[in-house]
């Protein structure tokens, strides 16, 4: 009893130091005269940093919408190829400070919040670029299931000057 109560405890203090943090990482800059209403809806997934939360899964979309508090609700959705199936995520997410600067803190697991950053974001919010709280969390996210070439291009170099090693980003199957 007392050991799975040490192991609980542990677990517990490593993913509240690992989540705590909503900021985003130094000499990372994020978006400012951020316009939430504009930012709304879905998003496709086209390419991420591997990580286990979302590690297998494919046709992956996250829908925002604005909570009755002021924040946003976050769904990820996406296929799980091993197991032929559909996973689903649902996150609530709040401003850090104003909601015209776009550096959030998020949460899929209780009262743990990571930071959720949009690093870049085309004038009619089509694409975007957005990390977590540390160079080792990465997505572009776009309105629609492929981007084009310029675009990637941008983007890849906007993500390289923030010092993002793009070379590991997962590029994901999306119906077209």
């Amino acid at each position: 009893m007392r050991l799975m109560l040490l192991i609980v405890t542990v677990i517990a203090a490593l993913l509240t130091s690992a989540c705590s943090s909503p900021t985003p990482p130094p000499g990372v800059t994020v978006v400012q005269d951020f316009n939430t209403q504009r930012f709304l809806g879905s998003w496709y997934e086209i390419a991420r940093f591997d990580h286990p939360f979302e590690r297998g899964l494919e046709r992956v979309t996250a829908h925002y919408s604005l909570r009755d508090d002021g924040g946003l609700t976050v769904v990820n959705r996406g296929f799980n190829t091993k197991r032929g199936m559909w996973q689903q995520s649902i996150g609530t997410a709040y401003f850090i400070g104003s909601s015209r600067t776009a550096a959030l803190r998020i949460s899929f697991i209780g009262p743990f919040y990571g930071s959720y950053n949009v690093i870049a974001l085309d004038a009619n919010y089509r694409h975007a670029l957005v990390c977590g709280p540390n160079r080792d969390y990465l997505w572009i996210l776009s309105r629609t299931p492929t981007i084009p070439a310029e675009v990637k291009k941008q983007l890849l170099d906007t993500a390289t000057r923030q010092g993002f090693a793009t070379q590991k980003l997962l590029w994901i199957n999306q119906p077209h």
